[in-house]
């Protein structure tokens, strides 16, 4: 069986299967939008209530077997107004604790946390074996699902003296994102807030501003017609972020405050 058929099949499968268990990458090529946009929620404890009737996707960036299919993930696929690669294999720690790990760690805790509030979850992949999918298939998966939330769990691969976390939001895109600009960005400061409140990872000091990043160039919030963001939870290549993002206890309250931010936007 060819990769595309087996992630067509595999996308169709995690639609069927709600309570089955989790953008690609943020890649090398950056469309930055200035990122002065004053913030719409404080800090502060998760709101009281459940979850029950809201759908959140979580998509945990890459797949662990990426890195053997090359031309599959080098494939150009639609991104919004331009084409990109399907997808990239990530990034990794010095030590080699890979990005695809760590986000799919994070994402089944976040799910866990989600369900046990009653919200149904979606996957954008359900193991961390696997190649893709597509950046516009995980976007498909998020549409598909009429999701009230969806978020694209990421660790970044900067300079090794840059750390830090940040919250990126869809530009907007003219026939591609204008309706999903506004609740995004709501979406985004409450998860921003939840995440530095939660963990004490501190914004990114190399890009973006108060841990906020806007940009057009990213397939998997260009096609995204429900509210989404991309986290990047940390530099993986810091040795300071790298210790904490390898730490199971710091993945959990990593998770418990994704799980804060989408809970303030959705109640």
């Amino acid at each position: 069986m060819t990769v595309d058929r087996r992630w067509a099949a595999a996308a169709l499968s995690v639609l069927m299967v709600a309570t089955a268990g989790c953008a690609s990458a943020s890649g090398t090529t950056r469309t930055s939008v200035a990122a002065n946009l004053a913030p719409q929620s404080v800090p502060g404890k998760p709101l009281a209530g459940s979850l029950t009737g809201k759908v959140v996707v979580i998509d945990p960036g890459h797949n662990g077997a990426n890195f053997k299919h090359p031309s599959y993930i080098n494939h150009l696929v639609p991104a919004g107004p331009h084409q990109k690669a399907c997808d990239t294999t990530g990034t990794s720690t010095n030590s080699g604790y890979a990005e695809h790990a760590y986000t799919f760690d994070v994402a089944t805790r976040l799910a866990k946390i989600l369900r046990a509030r009653g919200a149904t979850v979606v996957f954008t992949r359900t193991n961390d074996r696997g190649v893709g999918p597509c950046i516009n298939q995980r976007a498909a998966i998020g549409n598909t699902a009429h999701a009230d939330a969806a978020i694209s769990i990421h660790g970044d691969g900067a300079p090794a003296k840059k750390r830090g976390f940040h919250v990126i939001l869809p530009g907007l895109l003219r026939g591609y994102t204008d309706k999903i600009v506004k609740p995004s960005r709501q979406l985004g400061y409450d998860v921003r807030n939840a995440f530095k409140a939660g963990t004490g990872e501190p914004y990114a000091n190399y890009l973006g501003k108060s841990g906020i990043d806007v940009r057009t160039d990213l397939g998997g919030l260009n096609l995204s017609k429900v509210p989404k963001v991309f986290i990047e939870c940390g530099n993986m290549r810091n040795a300071t972020d790298a210790s904490r993002m390898k730490s199971a206890a710091w993945r959990q309250r990593a998770a418990q405050a994704l799980a804060n931010g989408l809970a303030n936007y959705l109640i």
